[in-house]
């Protein structure tokens, strides 16, 4: 058999990711939110094959695994969730010129199709000056953000993957000083944060959000 698509984890023949990447990749569901995010949820661990598929998403422009890793992160949110808007945090814009692409926002557009809930960029990095020169506090130091004024009531920002949780947490702090009341986040990868797996590999199920309603057919993981 002739396959025109190979995996974006392993180069094998096949849908991106392939079955054997997919089997490798830990679950995580809902983790443990961290002030002032309301909800924070995750695809799987940023280990072994999930690692694998995000950078090459990242550093070699392997965009198959976009709409799986959407798809995949619509599963792992709770049914019912409410969100006005879907927006990422986005990368600086060095890294971005250096990439062409920002991975998040890939995934946030990716995501707002999946769901039905639109798509608004709300935040802007303001802290451009760069690495060079900063001590190492400075340079673990958490990005500054800036949202648009009057932003939606409830907002979930997507992130491909979480290590400290300071980038997310910056993000929901300038969202909510510029007007939303609920700020939840959503990633593709997860560093060892605390964090619950209520069920492995079966997260709770697309989510309805506001804006989109699916039928309980429909909600079935891409993975299972």
């Amino acid at each position: 058999m002739l396959f025109s698509q190979l995996c974006a984890g392993c180069d094998g023949p096949g849908p991106s990711p392939c079955r054997r990447c997919t089997a490798d990749m830990r679950a995580v569901g809902e983790m443990a939110a961290l002030e002032p995010l309301s909800g924070l949820w995750a695809v799987f661990a940023y280990a072994g094959a999930g690692r694998e598929l995000l950078a090459r998403l990242k550093y070699r422009n392997q965009r198959s695994c976009v709409r799986w890793l959407a798809s995949a992160m619509a599963a792992t949110l709770p049914s019912g969730l409410a969100v006005d808007a879907v927006t990422w945090a986005p990368t600086s814009a060095k890294r971005r010129r250096q990439r062409g692409f920002d991975q998040a926002e890939l995934l946030a557009r990716a995501l707002s199709r999946e769901t039905g809930v639109p798509f608004v960029r709300l935040l802007r990095r303001v802290d451009e000056a760069g690495q060079t020169g900063r001590n190492r506090s400075q340079r673990f130091r958490a990005p500054v953000f800036a949202a648009r004024l009057a932003s939606p009531s409830a907002v979930l920002v997507v992130d491909d993957v979480i290590t400290t949780g300071a980038t997310l947490q910056s993000a929901a702090k300038s969202l909510i000083a510029a007007g939303a009341e609920r700020v939840d986040a959503v990633v593709a990868g997860a560093t060892p944060l605390p964090y619950s797996t209520p069920s492995a590999r079966q997260p709770s199920g697309v989510a309805t959000m506001r804006a989109h309603n699916r039928s309980p057919a429909e909600r079935e993981p891409p993975w299972m």
